[in-house]
């Protein structure tokens, strides 16, 4: 088989057809070239069994539960406790966004809805501190990179589905990487907020009112701790676990916070259905076209030619994560993941790298990208809620852009980072 479908996906990128679409019509027009439409049923019976899978069906309940805990404003507890805690710092504000960051990353998992939901709160709050616009978006969008990375996680979820890898494992890999980076971006907030001399956001809370604001918020935080407590014990299966989770987000927001009311249900519900089936189909779709680059030997070919560069692991790591830090700026997490995760893993796994580790690299590398130009989804995202132009927030996030290199570096080269909590729990 030839290579004529990866030009053809390739061109169909660039000429901005959606990815999904461009997954399926560059292997099948490539069959069609080849002669070879007899292996259109088995492209389709690929397209059907890549959603046809009982593991596949956390994504739609983690996003039902995301989904839920967004529209029933959870997100304001959340801020509030942040503030109680780092409000009383120098750039007090940039703090809270980037702390609410990781508490919020422990409930929905997704970058987008991290950005979209504290930048509608924060970032006008924020302006009117006396911070800049472009500085505001750029906090946002940096902290919102953690959403994916800390769990639960749907493209950590994906990956462990197509590379047959420890969800469970990839969640705990994950906490580690997520605070460094959580760390990080507050270590330059500082050193910006003293250089600007921007505001603190208020007076230092008494221990009684941030008792008031974590009793407030204690239930939603307790999410992450019942989906990993759970699984870890063998309660019940990552499946399961994202099943749970949606249960938990209905009756929190219905009878507890009494944030959501049975009439605005079919409208989370609807949300959460489009965006599911959305990821499905790209699932789908990309395991199809990980078939197509198996048969057509592909795979083999690049990992000949990456092998012919050098036999230094550690070389190749390097050339490796510089690769996906540009096809981030290109291509959303979820589908790059789908797509070169059957064709890269395989290689360096070969040269001694645990899989698990492996998986983390690409996850976390790939999920900065959703912040960076020019196609960063994040990034568009936070010009959408701030009213500011793209280029300029780019540019502001510069500092954060390095220190999450910075990070991913680190976890590419001191593996005991991302897997001593895994070994613990016998996940590596």
């Amino acid at each position: 088989m030839s290579l004529s479908y990866f030009w053809i996906f390739i061109l169909l990128l660039t000429a901005g057809t959606p990815v999904v679409f461009a997954l399926l019509i560059g292997p099948g027009v490539s069959l069609m070239i080849d002669g070879n439409e007899v292996f259109f049923s088995a492209l389709l019976n690929r397209l059907y069994s890549g959603m046809n899978s009982f593991p596949l069906m956390a994504v739609p309940f983690f996003i039902l539960a995301g989904e839920l805990m967004n529209q029933g404003g959870i997100t304001r507890s959340i801020v509030h406790f942040s503030q109680t805690l780092i409000g009383h710092l120098r750039g007090g504000l940039a703090q809270v966004n980037i702390l609410s960051s990781v508490l919020f990353a422990g409930l929905s998992g997704s970058a987008v809805a991290d950005t979209s939901a504290l930048g509608k709160m924060l970032i006008p709050a924020m302006e009117q501190n006396g911070y800049s616009r472009r500085f505001a978006a750029a906090v946002t969008a940096a902290s919102s990179v953690i959403g994916p990375i800390i769990p639960p996680s749907g493209i950590m979820i994906l990956y462990a589905f197509i590379m047959n890898v420890s969800v469970a494992g990839m969640f705990l890999a994950g906490i580690v990487p997520g605070l460094l980076i959580c760390a990080g971006l507050m270590w330059v907030t500082s050193r910006i907020a003293k250089k600007r001399n921007y505001p603190v956001a208020n007076a230092k809370a008494t221990w009684g009112e941030r008792g008031s604001a974590f009793k407030s918020s204690f239930l939603p935080l307790l999410t992450p701790v019942i989906l990993l407590g759970g699984i870890l014990l063998g309660v019940f299966t990552p499946t399961e676990a994202a099943a749970v989770a949606a249960a938990y987000a209905l009756v929190i927001t219905l009878y507890f916070t009494k944030t959501l009311t049975p009439k605005s249900l079919p409208t989370v519900f609807i949300n959460a259905a489009v965006q599911s089936g959305t990821i499905l189909l790209l699932v789908g779709s990309a395991v199809t076209f990980a078939w197509i680059i198996t048969v057509s030997g592909m795979a083999d070919m690049l990992a000949g030619e990456l092998v012919g560069i050098t036999e230094n692991v550690l070389l190749l790591l390097l050339i490796i994560n510089l690769f996906l830090f540009v096809i981030g700026m290109f291509l959303d997490a979820g589908p790059a993941i789908l797509i070169l995760g059957p064709v890269l893993a395989p290689i360096f796994i070969s040269l001694g790298i645990d899989p698990l580790h492996f998986a983390v690299i690409m996850c976390v590398n790939l999920t900065v990208g959703l912040a960076t130009p020019p196609m960063g989804l994040v990034l568009f995202v936070a010009a959408s809620v701030s009213d500011e132009k793209t280029e300029n927030i780019a540019v502001e996030m510069l500092p954060f852009l390095a220190v999450e290199a910075l990070v991913i570096f680190a976890i590419t080269y001191f593996p005991a980072l991302t897997m001593t909590l895994p070994r613990w729990f016998g996940f590596a």
